[in-house]
């Protein structure tokens, strides 16, 4: 007696009131039947642990801010993300859909390259209060501090490892991931690093210094900011996407989180290629023909 052939198990990812992404998640299940099991469909975020332990494959269906947003949810679950790209760029979103249909068997039986990235987390503290904890989250590109309104330049104290290193004022501070550095650090004049290092990038926004240029530290080291001087609506952001307001003396503390997120690489292009293809980098200059 032949043995029944164990289907491999998924959990998809993907905002529904998005037609296109509601089309792409239909037509995709269609594809599926026989071919592996949906766990559950999870939206935009939201499902438990249990259920998100028990997916071998996270389908994340969207742009990079739904991959990042569900890279979150699953850093603790170490379950390999495979991104369908609907949105813009596509940066993080490996996959067209058809591309994922071609190389289905291929990716869940684990002959696609799968890489480890790694997360950082943020915690804020009072200092006034004993270092209480007001907040934590894990990032996966960046944290960062902008000045908010009034607007007016704010004053930040950076340390790395206890060891004092600067003073920045001006509108803000970014501290990201190599995964982030293509992001809002590479915006604001941050270098780009290979996505599977362990670093950290310190990129300030608009620095009132010529000289403040961006660092990039070991992936070991604890970064604390101390906000001494910031405006009313002066916040601390995850990815662009969960925000807390700060307080003066408040303490944000920046560090390698323990859990990482795993991202299934589409074998068609290797990362230089996605960087060159994405975001045109060292593309030649536009030579006039004669």
């Amino acid at each position: 007696m032949s043995q029944r052939r164990t289907l491999p198990k998924l959990v998809i990812f993907g905002d529904p009131a998005r037609e296109p992404v509601a089309t792409a998640i239909e037509d995709f299940t269609r594809f599926l039947q026989g071919k592996a099991e949906i766990v559950a469909s999870c939206g935009l975020g939201g499902c438990s642990t249990d259920v998100l332990c028990e997916s071998d494959f996270a389908v994340v269906f969207g742009g990079d801010g739904s991959i990042i947003s569900a890279a979150r949810d699953l850093s603790q679950s170490h379950v390999p993300v495979i991104g369908v790209n609907l949105g813009k760029l596509g940066f993080l979103a490996e996959f067209s859909v058809q591309e994922l249909k071609e190389f289905f068997d291929s990716v869940v039986a684990g002959k696609a390259p799968i890489e480890r990235r790694m997360l950082l987390g943020c915690w804020v503290t009072e200092s006034s209060q004993g270092g209480r904890e007001k907040f934590h989250s894990p990032a996966v590109n960046e944290v960062f501090i902008t000045s908010g309104p009034p607007f007016r330049m704010i004053e930040l104290k950076i340390a790395v490892d206890g060891q004092h290193v600067a003073t920045c004022g001006g509108d803000g501070l970014i501290v990201s991931t190599p995964t982030g550095s293509t992001a809002y650090s590479l915006a604001a004049g941050g270098p780009i690093l290979a996505a599977s290092m362990e670093a950290m990038v310190i990129t300030p926004i608009c620095p009132h210094s010529l000289s403040f240029r961006p660092i990039v530290i070991d992936a070991r080291s604890r970064v604390e900011i101390c906000c001494t001087r910031i405006n009313e609506g002066t916040t601390v952001s995850i990815d662009g996407q969960v925000s807390r307001a700060l307080c003066v003396d408040d303490v944000v503390k920046v560090a390698r989180e323990s859990s990482s997120f795993l991202v299934v690489n589409n074998p068609l292009r290797t990362p230089w290629q996605t960087l060159a293809s994405k975001l045109g980098w060292a593309e030649r200059p536009k030579y006039a023909s004669y």
